[in-house]
């Protein structure tokens, strides 16, 4: 589930009234309902939360009647030095494949709204979206933004044009495909059982120009220093998850969380969804963060790994592993070497 409170900067914000404005909507109508001021656009030290970004995207849509395509059209908009630090780790990565294991593992830092997993097939790589917890009416248009994104970001990491083959979860638009052609070279497939891009697995291997191994070693430095700040939790949510380090091997349950609260289980499930989050979601991360911990730094085996979290068999930890990171914990382990 999306952390509706989680900081962002406001560059995705500000990318998106541009693309109001040259549409004739004004900045006023952009941000009503949501806590951002005009000056938060423009403010160095300025964040806003994922929830009145996505309040933007919602006043956009209203505004001018949800067009198939627009979410494409601020897609292309979101050139890597948007990103920041994210960005940085991205371009001195040494390959294609290494950039987009980065670029997922610390994809909290982006302003993605859709989960992006990837997943490899014999002879290519899939990039899979879909945006659990996004509003139905909101969803095409930011798999539209995040999809077209991350085609600039490989224009932008000067790669040829990778994606084969495209897929969209969505109908095609009465006016057809072609701004989907334009954006992304191929014509797409609609209507699909989910939205694809599928890269030739020879290609993701490819070393990138400008990598260079300090560099990205301390962007990646970075990457995970700020999204740990960014992941420090207040409110109820960062009292739980507290409760869920204190004892990985042997997690309470959502009931016994709750009478350490003072809660009941009714009141806490209300209250982490109101934070955008649940006892299940807060659980998953606190478990993927120390099996990647654990993996990586400590060096432990994956059957060690699977009992300090507290898992009967292995297999049901290799299953969260694989359903969190899209490859088995000795696959991730390795790539990390």
């Amino acid at each position: 589930m999306i952390r509706w409170d989680t900081p962002r900067t406001p560059s995705s914000t500000l990318l998106l009234s541009r693309l109001a404005a040259e549409r004739g909507v004004p900045l006023e109508v952009c941000l009503r309902g949501t806590h951002i001021t005009p000056a938060d656009l423009t403010g160095l030290d300025a964040e806003v939360t994922a929830g009145d970004e996505l309040a933007v995207i919602g006043n956009l849509l209203a505004a001018l009647g949800d067009p198939p395509g627009l979410g494409l059209d601020a897609g292309v908009r979101y050139h890597l030095t948007a990103y920041g630090i994210w960005g940085f780790a991205l371009i001195s990565s040494p390959t294609l494949r290494s950039a987009i294991d980065v670029g997922l593992r610390y994809l909290d830092l982006t302003f993605a709204f859709c989960r992006i997993r990837a997943r490899e097939a014999p002879t290519s790589m899939q990039l899979v979206l879909d945006a659990p917890g996004v509003p139905r009416e909101l969803t095409r248009f930011v798999v539209e933004r995040d999809a077209a994104a991350i085609q600039t970001i490989r224009r932008e990491l000067s790669m040829p044009p990778i994606f084969d083959r495209v897929e969209f979860a969505f109908p095609e638009p009465a006016d057809g495909p072609g701004r989907y052609v334009e954006v992304f070279g191929v014509t797409p497939v609609f209507d699909a059982p989910e939205t694809v891009l599928t890269a030739d697995l020879a290609v993701v291997d490819r070393p990138l120009p400008q990598a260079d191994a300090h560099t990205a070693a301390l962007a990646r430095a970075q990457c995970q220093e700020l999204l740990a700040r960014r992941r420090a939790r207040t409110g109820l949510a960062g009292e739980v998850r507290d409760l869920l380090l204190d004892r990985p091997a042997d997690p309470p349950d959502a009931d016994r969380v709750a009478a350490a609260l003072h809660l009941s289980g009714r009141t806490l499930r209300h209250r982490l969804a109101a934070e955008g989050t649940s006892f299940r979601a807060l659980l998953d991360e606190v478990r993927e963060r120390l099996a990647e911990e654990l993996l990586v730094a400590g060096g432990l085996p994956v059957a060690e790994v699977a009992r300090r979290l507290g898992y009967a068999e292995v297999s049901s930890f290799s299953q969260a592993f694989r359903r969190w990171k899209g490859m088995s914990p000795r696959a991730f382990r390795d790539r990390r070497r």
